[in-house]
């Protein structure tokens, strides 16, 4: 559960916000002036500090003051309530580093979505921290697939600037974007299993090969559900093979019951596969594999996030 440290010298207004704050489902720990505050945030570690700024014994600035000093205080969102709206005091909460100013008077709408966005900024910054520790990690992990098939050498960053392209035009949030990246990079992460023979083979697959090829996104899938961190990745790398009239696999899903992340993989995979050199096949210009797109839509592939490729797409 979410803690929450509020911090405020007037005691009806205390409790309005505590019982505001703890109706949303998040855990309050009240504090009537600074030095009580301080002494709590040690013991309760909260996930977001809400302060009045003129209180006795310790006013605001010297708490924000405090606890950015704090190893554990350094990146805990600050949210400051005042009835003092001069520039000299927010240009001073700001310059302590503070991360919202909430102005008195203020309703119960207003305190509950200035919480929300200071939560929400902090769990995407939390992400992408997350996200910078493992990303380099999860491309030397991914460029092993590459290597064992020379052939689609650079298939992987190109399959994640498309789809990053595409999830932009799709309006997708932020945090989706991130998972996007890591599902993009290891899509085909179950191909490893797969014998380089087979990977590079220019004929026809035989129907025991094939099976094997099939099976790459549900292996792919299993090596991930290890891994807290990239669970979340788990549908583009299962469902990048479904078509939109369930003619795919691993699952054979039709329309919208593939989710979103498959579907949206399975667009950018299959534009990269015909406009570079396979095995199988010579690459097609661009413009082509647009057209093979246009043609599909509907059949193999989602009709709007083809529409949205095709808007969006730079020759």
């Amino acid at each position: 559960m979410i803690k929450i440290l509020l911090v405020e010298d007037d005691a009806p207004l205390l409790e309005v916000m505590h019982c505001l704050l703890e109706a949303e489902g998040y855990e309050v720990c009240p504090a009537v002036n600074g030095k009580q505050a301080l002494e709590l945030f040690d013991t309760s570690q909260p996930d977001l500090v809400i302060s009045d700024i003129m209180m006795p014994e310790m006013n605001g600035y010297e708490l924000l003051e405090s606890i950015r000093t704090l190893k554990q205080g350094i990146t805990v969102p600050f949210l400051f309530l005042s009835a003092r709206t001069e520039r000299s005091d927010v240009d001073l909460a700001r310059s302590l580093g503070v991360d919202d100013y909430l102005f008195k008077p203020f309703d119960a709408s207003e305190l509950i979505n200035a919480v929300r966005a200071r939560l929400d900024r902090r769990r995407i910054v939390e992400l992408f921290d997350t996200r910078s520790a493992h990303l380099q990690t999860v491309i030397m992990l991914a460029n092993v697939i590459e290597t064992r098939d020379p052939y689609t050498a650079g298939h992987l960053e190109r399959v994640r600037h498309l789809a990053l392209n595409l999830a932009v035009a799709l309006n997708w949030n932020t945090e989706d974007m991130a998972i996007l990246e890591f599902g993009a990079i290891l899509h085909d992460i179950g191909k490893i299993v797969v014998p380089s023979q087979v990977l590079k083979k220019t004929g026809p697959l035989t129907e025991e090969e094939w099976l094997l090829m099939r099976q790459h996104p549900a292996i792919g899938a299993k090596m991930l559900e290890g891994v807290d961190h990239l669970k979340s990745a788990i549908p583009y790398v299962f469902h990048h093979h479904e078509c939109w009239n369930g003619s795919g696999y691993p699952s054979g899903l039709v329309g919208e019951k593939i989710p979103r992340e498959g579907r949206l993989l399975a667009i950018v995979d299959a534009f990269d596969a015909m406009t570079t050199n396979r095995p199988y096949h010579d690459c097609m210009p661009a413009a082509d594999a647009l057209d093979e797109l246009a043609r599909y839509r509907g059949v193999f592939f989602d009709p709007v996030m083809v529409d949205a490729f095709l808007q969006t797409y730079r020759l």
